[in-house]
């Protein structure tokens, strides 16, 4: 802590016990014979969010089979937040609130709440989303039970503006288990150059966070991806096939509007955390030459993709540039069907290509 924070409880942990190995996760048992309840550190960001504030901490606090610990940190919200946190603190002595004076952006605020956190596992969970019963317990479990696992993520439900919801199943239903291991390798083949993890649902391993570090500061909208990828690097992954979380998409989502706005910065930050992750990677991901030409042609083909999109939106200097992009990350891709499909469009041109597809559906109804 610094001068910088009000605090209105002091940043202590309310259960007097030191950090356990790993060795002593949730199967550890005390004096009495029984069974340690796993320890999670949950750190909720908050900027701005106090009508939903409750919910989320609520979320957390009802969580059955954990000792859970909450550390909301308030990122100088101009509205209600610290009255909320405030009692939300006084109710519940698991939790904790703390407001910086100025604001000091996500990134720093994560990184803050990663030095705070020292249970077996931990969890950043945004003020705007919250968890879906029996989530912490399950995580808990198998991460317990499979000691080789770094973090694990599980289905989202997304909460639209329209009160409409959306079942988001990051490796899809078909053929999978309740709980699926993946080895780091395995889990950053089947990320490719997007971000598949919903971020409410994913429990890390502690010491392991600390091991490999906060977020980069580099990459303010593709920070998670990066911190997926790099943590698998180092452990296993695993993956839990039930509705973890719920996650709110909003107009106020930063992510969700830095890629409505623009698409070429969004493939660019993709593009950086898959360089950082060779650079901060484990060894034997970090020499691994064929992972690095995969990720490479992953992110061109979804360059590719979003090159004929735009260009289907008619906005030709968009699709010209994310093309090059394109090109730029993956040369091969010039010999790829979506490429030369593009290509054909470009020489139709965007007036005649509008013709030519209205009439082909017009002839398929």
């Amino acid at each position: 802590m610094d001068e910088s924070r009000t605090c209105q409880k002091e940043m202590s942990d309310s259960r007097q016990s030191p950090l356990m190995p790993q060795a002593h996760s949730a199967n550890t048992t005390g004096g009495s014979g029984q069974a340690r309840l796993a320890r999670i550190d949950v750190v909720v960001p908050c900027y701005n969010y106090a009508h939903l504030l409750r919910e989320c901490v609520e979320s957390v606090l009802s969580q059955a089979g954990v000792d859970v610990r909450v550390l909301i940190l308030d990122d100088a919200s101009p509205d209600d937040t610290q009255a909320v946190g405030t009692d939300l603190s006084h109710q519940d002595k698991r939790v904790i609130y703390l407001r910086h004076r100025v604001n000091r952006g996500h990134i720093a605020t994560y990184n803050e709440g990663m030095d705070w956190a020292d249970s077996d596992l931990f969890l950043l969970l945004s003020a705007d989303d919250y968890l879906l019963p029996g989530a912490l317990g399950r995580a808990a479990r198998l991460m317990t039970d499979r000691s080789g696992i770094g973090f694990t993520f599980g289905n989202a439900i997304i909460a639209k503006p329209d009160g409409t919801t959306q079942r988001f199943n990051p490796i899809g239903t078909k053929g999978i288990e309740d709980t699926v291991v993946y080895s780091g390798t395995e889990f950053i083949r089947l990320s490719g150059a997007t971000n598949i993890v919903p971020t409410p649902t994913a429990v890390t391993r502690t010491e392991l966070q600390k091991h490999v570090g906060g977020y980069l500061k580099e990459l303010p909208h593709a920070g998670d991806m990066e911190m997926w990828l790099r943590l698998a690097s180092h452990a296993q992954v695993g993956f839990i096939n039930k509705d973890q979380a719920v996650y709110r998409r909003h107009d106020a989502n930063m992510s969700l509007k830095y890629c409505m706005e623009d698409i070429l910065p969004d493939l660019r930050q993709r593009q950086k955390a898959i360089e950082l992750l060779f650079q901060y990677a484990g060894a034997n991901i970090r020499d691994d030459a064929a992972l690095r030409r995969f990720l490479a042609r992953e992110l061109g083909r979804e360059a590719i993709g979003q090159a004929g999109a735009a260009f289907n939106r008619s906005d030709i200097a968009a699709a010209a540039a994310i093309q090059r992009f394109a090109l730029e990350v993956y040369p091969e891709g010039r010999n790829s069907l979506p490429w030369i499909k593009l290509a054909l469009k470009q020489i139709v041109g965007p007036r005649w290509w509008g013709v030519l597809n209205s009439r082909h559906r017009q002839s398929l109804e």
